[in-house]
């Protein structure tokens, strides 16, 4: 690495420093008011130092990353669409703190190619402008990774709801039919049921016993969720209670159908491997056996010339 590299490392890192120094001094010398508060209930909450302790930092970078993600987010859009996505993943992150989080691994990413574009170019130089560009498409990639990450964590979830619901549509229509209520049966299950749809059946506890009525409990669970069928086995339960229809054969069968469509894609995810399994197939062991069968004839084709 050439002295003008080394410089100019050394002196951006001096600069960012400089500035940083700066706006958190300006920041800082008017402190907030717990800052000022918290000295004087230290002896009352002793946990209130912990709490505020990690602030510190936040005040010098925290209104920084809070703009620039308010500007991701103007710029990229889908805030809904986010904000849909930590209800169904049952998430209390906020929006603004997802934004904040895309924009450090937006930074990340853009150091790490930032890095290795250096080294590509200390070594055997190059084109200054494909190196930045690069550095963008990294520090765009580090911001849409995020946002896939989070869908991939939806999905992941989403999933295992639908593989623990025919164990719980049927426990709860055993429930049911030995003559206890829905909510009862909910309660029971709860007991023994620990995951993803056991935690959404759990909110639907919590505000049946908060004063809200148990068919627009179910309804809510019926909106927040991504799976079709928790959807139709929550509006069952919501009619059910409304009307009081008859409620056992229709959660057998909603287990049925699951389970049915847990099998029809397991063989549509079989069919497609095989098909993926082809490609070794053929572009690797054929074309071997083919070298095999025809090198020893080859060779002794140019023995006998």
């Amino acid at each position: 690495m050439n002295i003008q590299v080394i410089g100019a490392v050394v002196g951006g890192m001096l600069g960012l420093g400089v500035v940083l120094a700066l706006s958190g001094w300006r920041r800082v010398r008017r402190p907030a008011l717990e800052l000022r508060v918290v000295p004087y209930v230290r002896d009352v909450h002793p946990d209130v130092e912990v709490t505020v302790r990690p602030r510190a930092l936040g005040a010098v970078f925290g209104p920084t990353l809070r703009a620039a993600a308010h500007t991701i987010g103007d710029v990229l859009g889908g805030s809904v669409s986010v904000q849909r996505r930590f209800v169904r993943l049952g998430s209390t992150t906020t929006l603004e703190e997802f934004r904040v989080r895309q924009l450090i691994c937006g930074v990340v990413g853009f150091a790490g190619t930032a890095v290795c574009a250096t080294l590509v170019w200390s070594m055997r130089g190059g084109s200054v402008p494909a190196l930045l560009i690069a550095c963008v498409v990294g520090f765009l990639a580090g911001i849409l990774g995020c946002d896939n990450r989070l869908s991939a964590q939806v999905r992941a979830r989403e999933e295992r709801m639908r593989e623990e619901f025919p164990v719980v549509a049927d426990l709860l229509a055993l429930a049911v039919a030995a003559g206890e209520s829905p909510v009862a049966g909910l309660e029971r299950i709860l007991r023994v049921v620990h995951g993803s749809l056991g935690h959404e059946l759990g909110l639907v506890l919590s505000d049946v016993r908060t004063g809200v009525p148990v068919a627009s409990a179910f309804d809510a669970l019926a909106a927040r969720t991504g799976v079709s069928s928790i959807a139709r086995f929550a509006e069952g339960l919501a009619v059910a209670v409304e009307r009081g229809t008859p409620l056992v054969d229709v959660l057998h069968a909603q287990a049925a159908d699951v389970r049915e469509a847990s099998r029809r894609d397991l063989i549509e995810a079989g069919g497609r491997k095989e098909v993926a399994m082809m490609i070794p197939v053929v572009f690797l062991i054929l074309p071997v056996t083919v070298v095999f069968a025809f090198f020893p004839g080859y060779v002794g084709l140019h023995l006998a010339s």
